[in-house]
């Protein structure tokens, strides 16, 4: 593990853990995970990242490690309005004013929700597969057969059978969904025990599949964040500097992100990565380190 020291702040919602790497007075770089994964994602990136100077900050997803509600009564969303915020939240309680975001999956969707929507605190973005915000909206429209059948999983979690299966075999489903994901990488099976028992963070089941029915119209979402899918609905463009990382060998998405342009109305630049699959800075970790530095 690469990171030097963990800790956690306290939020209006959450307990957020979070691991850190590099000096406080360095540039702070803020980096997300996404779903099944956790920090551990990171720990090359972060050694990198703090032998070029940056301050390096991973933290937990809500549902993910040591992250934990602070009211037992709070709804476990999984929203990306709820992400996004969380995000925001962080940078208060740590007290930085501005930072460049890094992400994929889940962790790219709040990397892109805190650029679009507080441009002011963010110095730069990198996201893996282009525009993560959500149009919930339009997500009832059918996607093509074969990207369907990609997203089983998104389906199972709509039924209460699903729920079942995440709580009873989380680790068979999510060990499966990082080879799926990722057909190329010889070295998930080993990777996955290290993040496996972050998975098993008792919120973990609730976010999840309150995330992927969410997303799809199917339930309503914590009232607290109304304002923030307000805004999200309109699809806004980022105008941050941007890298768009693009895994030409991601088994859930596939090459994403290459025709996004229209939705960042500044500085924006993507690099394919050939072979890489969809947990990117674990896969290509120089990879994902030079995208942060090329934002200065």
């Amino acid at each position: 593990m690469s990171f030097a020291s963990q800790g956690s702040v306290t939020t209006p919602v959450l307990e957020i853990g979070y691991e850190a790497a590099g000096e406080p007075g360095g540039d702070p770089v803020i980096l997300l995970h996404g779903f099944p994964y956790d920090v551990r994602a990171y720990d090359e990136v972060a050694a990198e990242l703090a032998a070029s100077g940056r301050y390096v900050l991973a933290p937990y997803l809500r549902g993910y490690g040591p992250t934990r509600f602070r009211d037992a009564g709070t709804l476990r969303s999984g929203q990306q309005a709820a992400i996004g915020q969380d995000l925001l939240d962080f940078m208060d309680a740590l007290g930085i004013e501005r930072a460049v975001v890094a992400g994929y999956d889940w962790g790219g969707r709040a990397a892109c929700i805190a650029a679009a929507l507080w441009p002011e605190r963010i110095a730069g973005l990198v996201t893996c597969g282009g525009y993560a915000i959500q149009d919930i909206a339009r997500s009832g429209e059918p996607a093509a057969a074969e990207d369907e059948a990609k997203y089983w999983y998104q389906y199972y979690f709509h039924s209460e059978r699903g729920r079942r299966g995440l709580t009873l075999n989380r680790d068979e489903l999510c060990a499966l969904l990082w080879r799926d994901w990722s057909p190329k990488w010889a070295d998930s099976a080993a990777a996955y025990p290290a993040t496996a028992p972050s998975l098993h963070n008792p919120d973990f089941v609730d976010v999840v599949i309150h995330s992927y029915r969410h997303r799809y119209g199917l339930v309503e979402g914590d009232p607290r964040y109304d304002a923030v899918e307000e805004a999200l609905a309109a699809l806004p463009k980022i105008a941050v500097p941007t890298v768009i990382l693009v895994s030409e060998a991601d088994g859930v998405t596939g090459p994403a992100g290459l025709d996004d342009g229209p939705h960042f109305s500044g500085p924006c630049k993507t690099r394919s990565l050939p072979d890489i699959g969809h947990n990117v800075p674990q896969e290509a970790p120089v990879a994902f380190a030079e995208a942060v530095t090329a934002l200065g």
